[in-house]
């Protein structure tokens, strides 16, 4: 497939029964503001949807090219959660068993009882950092996570979800360098237990060997521009990240930036933020969801820990309403699931991860569909950035 959405060059490959998905692609340049991005659906075992277009830079001069990466911010947590569920799978814990008897220190402040399952549903009460963060901070593995361990909840763990942003990602990473034989943080776990095996290029922790020209410069925004756009945003979230004291702006705002784009600066792409700095080819996301969607061992997690990653939601005792975002959301091991408000997939066995920006990628079990999409120009959602709901909603249209 060779279009142009008026200037702007757009490629890739879609099979006959998904044109209307590339059809979607060129509409998003031409009415919704794309700027650069990329698409990919794997459909029972088969790419079907392999598109890029637009310009990899802020000045619109680079093409996006074939192996373009680009930072899909949240949307990382998904493929930790691949991590998470491989160590699963191989043995290295079970998903209820309590956090801190892998980790002894994390049961200071009444939280000896917070269970790994519990953890992966934003229940724990974890959701800030104790302090603004630098990305000398987060290379500094063993100061992060003794400062992690002791932090208090903000709410009873268990009873209530909210999102922990950044710091799921690093508590993630410590149960997987405290279990895993060889010590491992969970972007070398990733790297090497999946990356690796299935010629995946997606990074937790960009390798210095990665040329710049790869990656794809973000198009952020600050908080002026936030300002202008507060109508794309949930208004009980806004007012709560207007309040430099709230918890949702200490579990969001938590990093020495002016703007979210800059986690893409070489500074910060080099450390491991597994809750939101991944980097990697949008194809290789959607592949690996297509994976975990069908009934391959690929990834090398086995049919009853995909099966867990597949069953509904529980719902805490306290309700769905998240108490950072402020909105109804399901989690589980890990992902965001499927509720009213935000339908993906076609039941409730499908299970992803939204990112900052638009980005999303997921994985329905039954239709046996991967899917993946990633923008660099920055929309302002919580999820269903209108860029990647239409590409989302051709998807299924074409499945009939």
């Amino acid at each position: 497939m060779t279009r142009d959405a008026g200037a702007i060059p757009v490629r890739g490959t879609v099979a006959p029964e998904f044109e209307a998905v590339g059809d979607v692609f060129v509409e998003n340049f031409a009415e919704r503001g794309e700027r650069g991005a990329a698409c990919a659906v794997y459909y029972q075992g088969e790419k079907v949807v392999d598109l890029w277009g637009g310009y990899r830079d802020r000045e619109r001069t680079e093409p996006w090219e074939a192996d373009t990466m680009v930072l899909v911010f949240s949307a990382t947590k998904g493929m930790a959660a691949m991590a998470v569920a491989h160590a699963r799978s191989a043995g290295l814990f079970d998903y209820d068993d309590r956090v801190a008897r892998y980790w002894p220190a994390f049961g200071a402040h009444g939280k000896s009882d917070v269970t790994i399952r519990e953890l992966l549903a934003h229940r724990a009460g974890l959701p800030a950092p104790p302090h603004e963060l630098s990305a000398a901070d987060v290379a500094a593995t063993e100061t992060l996570a003794d400062s992690l361990a002791e932090l208090e909840p903000e709410w009873s763990p268990g009873q209530e979800h909210g999102y922990h942003a950044f710091t799921l990602g690093w508590y993630e990473s410590e149960l997987i360098r405290r279990t895993d034989p060889r010590g491992r943080t969970l972007g070398e776990y990733f790297e090497e237990e999946i990356a690796e095996p299935n010629g995946l290029e997606f990074y937790i922790g960009v390798p210095t060997g990665v040329p710049d020209e790869r990656i794809a410069e973000i198009d952020g925004f600050g908080p002026l521009k936030l300002l202008f756009e507060a109508r794309e945003i949930p208004w009980q979230f806004y007012r709560a990240l207007l309040n430099p004291r709230s918890l949702s702006r200490r579990s969001l705002d938590c990093f020495d930036l002016d703007s979210p784009g800059n986690l893409a600066s070489p500074e910060y792409r080099r450390v491991e933020i597994p809750g939101g700095n991944g980097i990697g080819r949008v194809r290789d996301i959607a592949r690996a969801y297509g994976e975990l969607a069908t009934d391959s061992s690929g990834l090398g997690i086995g049919r009853n820990t995909r099966d867990e990653l597949a069953a509904p939601a529980a719902e805490p005792p306290a309700g769905p309403r998240d108490v950072i975002l402020k909105v109804d959301a399901a989690y589980w091991l890990g992902y965001s699931k499927p509720l009213p408000g935000f339908q993906f997939g076609t039941g409730p066995s499908a299970f992803g991860a939204p990112g900052a920006g638009g980005s999303f990628a997921f994985a329905d079990p039954d239709a046996e569909l991967g899917f993946a999409y990633a923008p660099n120009r920055m929309g302002f959602r919580i999820r269903d950035d209108p860029r990647e709901r239409a590409l989302r909603e051709a998807v299924y249209d074409c499945l009939g």
